[in-house]
C-alpha cells in the first residue's frame, strides 16, 4: 500500500499531454514507496473528480492544477464550545467534539461557535495513489487529507481548515497506513493538527521538504503561533522527518508517543514560543544536524515516559554508527533553549536494519531549507 504527495516536473505547454513525473524519491523509512507508480496522470477539475480518484481503487496518478476550494460545501455548524485558553480575539476556542469541553476542560467559559463541517473530517485517500502539484498551484483549501492505505502527496499546499477552532480538522492524517511519502507539502492555517500520525499502526512514513507554517490569528496559546503541529502518536511506526520548515509554533512539534520510532534530521524549527519536541511514553528519538533559532524550549521539560538522543557533541554522537550508519551530526542552535537527551542510548538499536537517511551538517540547514522546504519549490 503505497501513497505519495509529491512534486512534479512538467515537460513542455499543453498540459494534458506532457510528460509528468515525480521528482526525487523518497528518503529514509519510506524508501522505495511508489505511489500510483507509473499510471496515466489524471486532472481533476471539480472537488467531485478529486474526491473520486482518491477515494476509488485504481491506481492513479493526480495531478492538481488549481485550488479545490471545500469551504462551504457541506453548510455550516452552530453550536457552543468552550474557551479553555481564554476570550481574547486571538485565542482559539474549542469545538465540544465528543463532549472534549465537559471532559477535559469543565471550567472554561462556554461560548458560541460556527464551524465549516468540511474541514472536520479529510477526503478519504485510497492505495496507491500519487498526488502531484503543479508549480505552486495545486490547492486544496477548507478540507484536508485522511490517508487509510499507503500513498505519496508531494508539492501542494493545505490550507484554511477552521483555523479559529481546535477540533475543527486535520492537514494530513496517516492511520493504519504503510509507505507514505509527504513531500514539498505546505500547511497553514489549520484548526488542529498540520500532520498526525494516528494511534493505528502506520509503520514507514517519510516527511520531507515541507513547510509547517503555524502563523494564525487565533491560537491556543494566543500569540500567533499554532499550538498543534505534528503530532506522532502511532502504534510502532517509522517517521522520518527530513529537511522540513517548522515556524511559528508554540509546541507539539513534535509530539512523539506510542512506541514510534522518529528520525528527526537537518531540520529547521523558528520562531517557537513553546516547545518544539514532546516526548511522551514509547517514543524513540534521534534528533540531528537540525538548526533550532528562536526556540524557547526545544524539548518540553515536562515530559517523560519516552527516549531521545540529541546529539551533543561529536564524541558522543559516535555511538549511533553501529544503528544508524553513520556518525549523528550535532544541532546548531540560535536564542535558543537546552536541548538535553532523555533516557540510555540503547534504544538506537531500534533503527538497525532499517532505511535511514543520511545526514548532512546542522551549519548548512538553514539556507537549505529555506530555500528548498514548501510548495513550488522543486
Amino acid at each position: 500500500m503505497h501513497f505519495c504527495i509529491l512534486a512534479a516536473v512538467l515537460a513542455g505547454h499543453a498540459l494534458h499531454t506532457t510528460a509528468i513525473a515525480v521528482s526525487g524519491a523518497a528518503e529514509g523509512f519510506a524508501k522505495g514507496v511508489t505511489g500510483g507508480g507509473s499510471a496515466s496522470p489524471v486532472y481533476p477539475t471539480t472537488n467531485d473528480q478529486l474526491v473520486q480518484y482518491l477515494g476509488d481503487t485504481t491506481a492513479r496518478v493526480i495531478v492538481l492544477q488549481k485550488t479545490f476550494d471545500f469551504t462551504g460545501t457541506e453548510g455550516t455548524t452552530s453550536t457552543s464550545g468552550c474557551a479553555p485558553w481564554g476570550t481574547a480575539s486571538n485565542c482559539q476556542v474549542a469545538i465540544n467534539q465528543n463532549n472534549w469541553c465537559k471532559n477535559y476542560e469543565p471550567n472554561a467559559p462556554t461560548t458560541s461557535v460556527t464551524y465549516d463541517n468540511a474541514g472536520v473530517l479529510g477526503i478519504t485517500v485510497n492505495s496507491k495513489k500519487t498526488i502531484l502539484g503543479q508549480g505552486s498551484s495545486g490547492v486544496i483549501k477548507g478540507k484536508g487529507l485522511r490517508i487509510v492505505s499507503g500513498a505519496s502527496n508531494i508539492n501542494i499546499a493545505i490550507t484554511n481548515i477552521n483555523p479559529h477552532y481546535v477540533w475543527g480538522g486535520d492537514a494530513i492524517t496517516i492511520d493504519g497506513a504503510d509507505m507514505v511519502w509527504i513531500d514539498h507539502v505546505k500547511t497553514s492555517l489549520i484548526g488542529r493538527q498540520h500532520i498526525v500520525a494516528g494511534e493505528s499502526a502506520d509503520n514507514r512514513i517519510t516527511i520531507s521538504n515541507c513547510e509547517i507554517d503555524g502563523s494564525s490569528s487565533w491560537s491556543a496559546t494566543c500569540d500567533g503561533h499554532h499550538y498543534w503541529a505534528l503530532y506522532f502518536t502511532g502504534s510502532n511506526d517509522l517517521i522520518t522527518l527530513k529537511g522540513n520548515y517548522i515556524h511559528h509554533t508554540s509546541g507539539r512539534s513534535p509530539k512523539v508517543s506510542g512506541n514510534t520510532v522518529l528520525h528527526a534530521v537537518n531540520n529547521y524549527w523558528y520562531a517557537n514560543s513553546g516547545h518544539a519536541f514532546e516526548v511522551g511514553t514509547g517514543a524513540s528519538i534521534v534528533a540531528e544536524g537540525n538548526a533550532f533559532q528562536n526556540v524557547v524550549s526545544p524539548i518540553d521539560a515536562g515530559t517523560s515516559g519516552g527516549q531521545i538522543f540529541t546529539a551533543p557533541t561529536t564524541s558522543a554522537n559516535a555511538v549511533c554508527a553501529a544503528n544508524l550508519g553513520h556518525t549523528c551530526q550535532v544541532n546548531a542552535f540560535g536564542s535558543s533553549g537546552a536541548f538535553n537527551s532523555i533516557g540510555s542510548t540503547g534504544f538506537l538499536s531500534n533503527f538497525k536494519g532499517t532505511n535511514v537517511a543520511s545526514a548532512a551538517p546542522a551549519s548548512g540547514v538553514v539556507a537549505s531549507v529555506t530555500k528548498n522546504a514548501g510548495v513550488g519549490k522543486v
